[in-house]
């Protein structure tokens, strides 16, 4: 009997071995069992994300030079860990947690000592801060602001994760025990990473850095991807700079995407083109990430922004800028100006120069004094974003409105007499220097020698002969009145607008109340007010660039087309004006005598250098201005060479009196340059600019 119930238990106990090993086996080599499927689950549940920085795409001039790149720089980094010590709220919970431990006074003691060794280190890193040339202060701030974003993110998720049915203020009364619940309950991934503190701009700052915090735990120098802009101040007011990206426009711009949406510490675009073409320069970044066993479960690779290619040519833009800086103005000029250049055949800007500069790799730190309001503001990009009178630049474009709505044939005579004008009329430059002058003693004052001379008599009379509607309609079409750079197009656009930073100027009496209206929306001008408009004076308002490219549009043969910043993305659109080639005949006969022929305005400037301009084989078409009331100084027009090359070009020097000698001469030397550069003409020496 006694051997049999052994014999039972045996098979008994066989059997529930058995059943046990089987459920291991499962258990273990099941890999689709609900219980590993649920470690698995649990595992995924612990896993930890690290996020993989993004590379922001570069800018380009025409030439593949590099304007802006994503460069490493290093920085003096604290750790969390460290940095929560000098949180007055960490210090309250770690003491509250303390007293609540079986030996409450040892424990107190304890995080006391230790409270009290890591205040010493971060005293101790902040002291140290002073060998770097900035304010203990600054770096206290910045390790508070490091910790009160945490503190309100660990604060946000606790509530989200735990009371998300609650306000914060109803979870406990007690505001002590509401943060000692954060404290112990908020436990993100941001309390494990770290922050800078303090950029190292040198080597010899990395090198004092890496002795001076070796032995401090919590202390770290790590590179970070630093905009760098290698050609410094040239074309800095178009190019743009980058800042962190912390305002609310910042934050809706890639909401919708958590690898392109913004982390602390990156930047986005500020102005310029780094600004506009944020969607395309943005890169993706990566993310990994890792079980509580240190496996991979997933991996997205970073995916670098994309390039952005300019028309700009950034050498000669550099020479241009200093070219005009250096010239030896008169005291009433600057320090203000603008120039631009266009290729007439694809109205591409090789050139969009704004004074005074200012250097890229310094904005973000210098932008106190940048922007000062009484300085003298190289923030603006004078180019586009200042209203100027065009003053008599405007004359070749009265006169083709002239001629082709029949006001007034090319050989009509509209006469300047030596005599001053009717009260309310404008007068004649000529008059007021020599009172017993006018053009009718020169000449007969018929369109292409008004252009020559610069007739104020002879373009207000023609302008106040037209309709008001028609006037505007022909500026407008001219491209005044409305912005002309486009922002490029992309197959990922947003709702956002991040346009450049332009005016669209003024063709009315009074200023439109839209940014950029049309000419249905444009407010009326007055009929009082066409003669002034005739002379470029009045409420007219321009930019640079919309002259320049007036001037490349007469220069097409009456073909208007929208300047083109961004290559690769925007693509020319012509509009023929239908002028006809009797009337531009006439306005580049009376250009060019500007240039080439005695008493032309602009005539005693290049007159000495006129077989310099011919043996490169380079015409000139100019016109000058000059601006009464706000005093400024132009030259504008284009040129050319025998290849059909062309050139369009416009220079305003703010304060200058005379377009002649103020603005003329540094037209001249700009298209020197050009020439040098390959763009028109042949250099007298083919290796320059090469």
């Amino acid at each position: 009997m006694f051997n049999k119930r052994i014999k039972i238990f045996i098979i008994f106990s066989s059997f529930l071995l058995l059943v046990c090993v089987a459920r291991l086996a499962q258990m273990q080599l099941l890999a689709g069992s609900r219980v590993q499927n649920k470690i698995a689950e649990l595992k995924k549940q612990s896993a930890s994300i690290q996020q993989l920085n993004t590379l922001r795409g570069k800018i380009l001039d025409r030439k593949a030079r590099e304007l802006a790149i994503d460069e490493p720089r290093f920085w003096l980094n604290i750790d969390y860990s460290l940095s929560q010590y000098w949180d007055e709220r960490i210090q309250k919970c770690m003491l509250m947690t303390a007293a609540k431990k079986d030996e409450p006074q040892k424990a107190i003691s304890e995080v006391k000592e230790e409270i009290n060794n890591k205040i010493e280190d971060i005293e101790l890193v902040i002291s140290k801060c002073e060998y770097f040339d900035i304010e203990p202060n600054e770096i206290e701030g910045r390790i508070r602001q490091i910790n009160d974003d945490i503190w309100n993110l660990r604060a946000y998720m606790t509530r989200i994760w735990f009371f998300p049915d609650q306000e914060f203020e109803q979870v406990d009364p007690d505001p002590n025990e509401r943060d000692l619940l954060v404290f112990k309950k908020g436990d993100i991934a941001e309390i494990n990473k770290n922050y800078p503190i303090l950029e190292l701009e040198t080597e010899d700052a990395i090198f004092i850095a890496q002795i001076e915090f070796q032995n401090i735990e919590g202390i770290k120098i790590l590179p970070r991807a630093n905009r760098h802009y290698p050609y410094g101040t040239a074309a800095a007011q178009t190019i743009g700079w980058v800042r962190p990206a912390k305002r609310q426009e910042d934050k809706e711009l890639f909401a919708a995407d958590k690898l392109r949406s913004y982390l602390e510490g990156e930047v986005c675009g500020e102005e310029g083109v780094e600004y506009v073409c944020e969607e395309i320069l943005r890169g993706r970044r990566g993310e990994k990430y890792i079980d509580i066993d240190e496996n991979l479960i997933s991996h997205t690779d970073i995916k670098p922004g994309n390039d952005v290619v300019l028309t700009l040519d950034i050498v000669l833009q550099q020479r241009i800028e200093k070219y005009m800086a250096e010239y030896p103005h008169e005291p009433n000029c600057g320090p203000g100006m603008a120039a631009v250049v266009l290729d007439v055949e694809t109205d591409e800007i090789l050139a969009l120069v704004s004074l005074p500069v200012y250097d890229l790799n310094r904005a973000r730190y210098d932008f106190g004094t940048l922007s000062d309001p009484n300085g003298p503001q190289p923030l603006i990009n004078r180019a586009i974003n200042v209203h100027y009178p065009p003053g008599s630049v405007v004359k070749p474009l009265i006169l083709i409105a002239g001629l082709e709505t029949g006001m007034i044939t090319p050989d009509e005579v509209i006469s300047c007499p030596a005599h001053a004008p009717e009260p309310g009329w404008p007068r004649c430059l000529i008059w007021r220097r020599n009172p017993w002058m006018g053009h009718d003693n020169w000449w007969e004052n018929n369109a292409r020698n008004a252009i020559k001379g610069s007739c104020n008599i002879y373009f207000s009379k023609l302008a106040d002969m037209m309709d008001s509607a028609i006037l505007q309609h022909w500026l407008f079409m001219f491209g005044y009145g409305r912005t002309l750079l486009s922002p490029p197009k992309t197959s990922e656009q947003t709702e956002i607008d991040r346009n450049m930073r332009q005016l669209s100027g003024a063709i009315s009496s009074t200023n439109p109340k839209d940014r950029n209206p049309t000419l249905a929306q444009m407010p009326p001008l007055r009929d009082a007010d066409r003669k002034m408009f005739g002379i470029g004076q009045g409420n007219l308002r321009v930019t640079p660039l919309q002259v320049a490219n007036t001037m490349a549009t007469i220069a097409r043969g009456g073909i208007s087309i929208s300047p083109i910043l961004f290559r690769d993305f925007q693509h020319p659109e012509s509009t023929p004006l239908n002028i006809s080639k009797e009337t531009l005949d006439v306005v580049y006969d009376g250009m060019s005598a500007v240039v080439n022929e005695t008493n032309g305005t602009a005539n005693k400037q290049f007159g000495p250098i006129l077989q310099d301009f011919a043996a490169q084989d380079v015409k000139i078409y100019g016109k000058t201005g000059s601006t009464e009331g706000e005093e400024h100084a132009w030259f504008a027009g284009f040129a050319e060479d025998s290849t059909g090359r062309k050139l369009a070009f416009a220079v305003i020097v703010e304060g200058g009196q005379h377009g002649s000698s103020d603005a003329a001469p540094l037209a001249s030397e700009i298209l020197q340059i050009c020439i040098q550069e390959g763009y028109i003409g042949r250099p007298a020496n083919p290796n320059i600019g090469i």
